[in-house]
């Protein structure tokens, strides 16, 4: 297909920055316009349209629902297992512990996974916590992600063996079933890390269901799409809904720094919530 096959206007774009900007915080420099024709034409010609303008009028038209594809097409979900596994190592060694003393009368910790993607993330919290966490404490993960698809793959729990790569033989086997036959090649997770996990669909811009307080927040390789603002906000959200002296975990190309003062940096891009 020919770069012009759908006309793709500067206001076009424009539309399309400030769709996305208002609807999911993220925040599309002009660099990105080749990528959102070549991820939107895709979705034009699937539907049948001829234009742009024509899809952009159908995005407003149908409401949230192909808003979220809109947003699907143009960000990234590729992940796998103990990924930075520094922070898996990290919410092992220091985190539980800490958190073994000062829930000690409740026996309860909450870990939210904020914009899971397919699943990965969540399920490595989930494989820390029971390696680490006594039997008889109430030990869960809150899995949310704007994408409706990647949840359902979550949900499921089967993924190729190679996002497994990395992570040892002795941990494959004691959390993951190996398939055979036509399912050689892929892996099922043990439904005892399901029974953990609570996936669900959160905006991250808008009303959240979570009141908190959680112990921990994964919020990793997410802002990189939004705004210094919108990051603000963010993670004074986030700090809201954190226990005292509760942590975050974000990426490694991320930062707080100048963004809120109400996290110290502990290394790593590990951060405890301060006030």
């Amino acid at each position: 297909m020919s770069a012009t096959e759908f006309a793709f206007t500067v206001q076009d774009f424009k539309r399309v920055r400030t769709m996305v900007y208002e609807f999911a915080g993220i925040d599309l420099s002009d660099s990105k316009r080749n990528l959102v024709y070549n991820r939107l034409a895709k979705r034009i010609r699937f539907l049948g349209l001829d234009s742009f303008k024509g899809y952009l009028d159908f995005v407003e038209a149908q409401g949230e629902e192909e808003f979220v594809t809109l947003i699907n097409a143009i960000t990234t979900n590729l992940t796998f297992f103990f990924r930075e596994n520094h922070h898996f190592e990290y919410l092992a060694q220091s985190v539980i512990p800490f958190l073994l003393k000062k829930n000690a009368t409740s026996k309860k910790i909450r870990i939210w996974s904020a914009g899971c993607s397919t699943g990965e993330e969540p399920y490595s919290i989930a494989v820390v916590l029971k390696e680490t966490v006594p039997s008889g404490w109430d030990a869960k993960v809150i899995a949310t992600d704007l994408d409706t698809n990647v949840l359902d793959t979550g949900r499921q729990g089967v993924y190729a063996i190679d996002r497994l790569k990395g992570v040892e033989q002795a941990r494959i086997k004691r959390w993951f079933m190996k398939g055979t036959g036509a399912n050689e090649g892929f892996v099922r997770v043990k439904p005892e890390l399901q029974e953990m996990i609570t996936f669900g669909q959160v905006n991250l811009m808008q009303d959240w269901p979570i009141k908190g307080p959680v112990d921990v927040i994964f919020c990793r390789n997410v802002v990189i799409y939004f705004d210094k603002p919108t990051q603000s906000r963010l993670f004074n959200r986030y700090a809201d809904v954190l226990a005292n002296e509760g942590h975050l975990f974000i990426g490694h190309s991320e930062s707080l720094n100048k963004i809120t003062d109400r996290f110290e940096l502990l290394g790593q891009t590990i951060y405890r919530k301060i006030k």
